[in-house]
């Protein structure tokens, strides 16, 4: 590979201002809905490299400004703030429009073609260059000054054309690559939904009572669906009885009110051996977690503290997780948390769950809806019918305008299909094992795009150091 400092003869290397008729701000104006006038390209209309010309609208501009930002064919706009700082989009075509201040344009004089340009702002020598040159702290930004003194290596004209041919050749080879496996993955999100919900709708593994005649046994000791419910019941309140008499942080204290069953009207049949239930009747308690500031309670080591973002489907994240003391923690009785509870997330992505792990035998959280101690369940499997079938009922629950969230209500009303415990425990078996395959095939998925990814510098990396043609 020749070294970075080193160039093909006939090739040199200049600051974009040399090779630039004009490198401009864009025009200062709010958006109007109206479709009359110019577009008013702005830096959200540019996704995944493209823009959706019928989707962007207009704004208010003198006629005699519109030349000035009229953008045209081979021109190159980029985000100067935000979170897509020095990304570019070239101007293949598009309808009368003018561009927003939070852009700015480069127009390259005759010598360059600005497909070539185009490609080296996807290079690492560029994004190296832009990351230095990116200015502020809460907000990165880049000015025209400092784009025009990124450097790039700059080939013959006709080059730049073979150039930009080879690199369009080979990313229509490496594209298709990319799509097949964006295919797959897609696939296999449809898969593991699909097992989530035959897994509650008992289609997954054959049912208890269908297991039992098969092997051509009675169901004398059988333990059906609204058996396990009684039995939970009886659990829930004895449990009552006991933390009152031990006067347990206020719990118990006046008369046990029996959990509401479900309304099972408008819900549909279930297999044989299966009946409704809410969390709240087979959970000691459906509660939320602390909900307050949480400015100076957080320490470097101590209790681990939950937050929606360590709620994944079906699994907990520890990323970011954090800590409290256990002086703070022990103030929060109500939003503690065990292994085998459920915890829900209830603003954003409402309605995703994970069953605490044996690996936090401590805990504690924030702004999640808890299902505390299960008695009627298996947690994994309560888990799965949340992030699954569950998921119609969570919508019906959302309330709130500005910020959807759900409620520990909801939660505890929710209508759960209950089968036997021996069943849950086999749908869970069946679960885990399909999902495994799934996940192993995910993270060959997830390793060839990184590597297609990987390949695409490279082919740029080449491109501009003489070695792709």
């Amino acid at each position: 590979m020749m070294p970075a400092n080193m160039l093909p003869k006939g090739w040199r290397r200049v600051p974009i201002k040399d090779m630039a008729d004009s490198i401009q701000y864009g025009h200062t104006a709010s958006a109007v809905a109206r479709k009359g006038g110019p577009r008013f390209l702005r830096i959200t209309d540019i996704q995944d490299g493209r823009v959706d010309w019928s989707e962007v609208p207009s704004c208010n501009i003198p006629k005699a400004d519109i030349p000035k930002y009229r953008l045209s064919p081979g021109d190159l706009v980029f985000a100067r703030t935000g979170a897509t700082t020095g990304k570019s989009f070239l101007i293949s075509e598009c309808p009368e429009a003018v561009f927003a201040s939070y852009l700015i344009r480069v127009r390259v004089t005759g010598e360059v073609d600005s497909r070539y340009l185009s490609a080296f702002f996807q290079s690492p020598d560029y994004w190296g260059q832009i990351e230095s040159g990116k200015r502020g702290i809460g907000q990165p930004n880049v000015n025209g000054q400092v784009l025009g003194e990124v450097q790039f290596p700059i080939a013959p004209l006709p080059e730049q054309r073979r150039i930009v041919a080879e690199i369009e050749k080979q990313f229509t080879r490496l594209e298709a690559g990319v799509a097949a496996l964006r295919r797959v993955q897609a696939n296999l999100k449809r898969y593991r939904a699909a097992v989530l919900k035959a897994a509650c709708e008992g289609r997954l593994v054959p049912t208890e009572v269908e297991r039992l005649k098969a092997e051509g046994r009675g169901l004398k000791d059988f333990e059906s669906g609204e058996q396990l419910l009684k039995r939970s019941l009886t659990e829930r309140r004895q449990n009552w009885l006991a933390r009152r008499s031990l006067g347990e942080g206020g719990q118990g204290r006046g008369h046990y009110k029996e959990p509401a069953a479900p309304d099972t009207a408008k819900l549909g049949p279930l297999p044989g051996g299966w009946t409704w239930a809410t969390f709240e009747q087979i959970a000691e308690r459906v509660t939320v977690g602390f909900v307050g500031s949480m400015k100076h309670e957080y320490v470097d080591n101590g209790v681990p503290f939950l937050r929606g973002q360590n709620v994944r489907e079906n699994r907990f994240d520890p990323e970011g997780l954090l800590y409290v003391s256990p002086e703070f923690h022990g103030k929060l009785s109500k939003s503690a948390l065990r292994p085998g509870d459920l915890a829900v997330v209830r603003s954003g992505s409402v309605g995703v769950t994970c069953v605490i792990p044996d690996s936090l035998p401590d805990s504690n959280c924030s702004d999640l809806v808890l299902v505390q101690r299960p008695l009627g369940f298996e947690p994994r499997y309560g888990a799965y019918y949340m992030n699954s079938l569950a998921k119609r009922h969570v919508a019906a629950g959302k309330v709130g305008v500005a910020l959807i969230h759900f409620n520990t209500k909801s939660v505890a009303a929710l209508a759960v299909p209950l089968p036997p415990l021996a069943e849950q425990t086999r749908i869970v078996a069946e679960v885990e094992r399909r999902l495994s395959v799934v996940e192993e095939l995910e993270s060959v998925v997830t390793a060839n795009l990184q590597r297609a990814a990987r390949l695409r510098q490279s082919i740029l990396q080449k491109a501009f150091t003489g070695e792709l043609t």
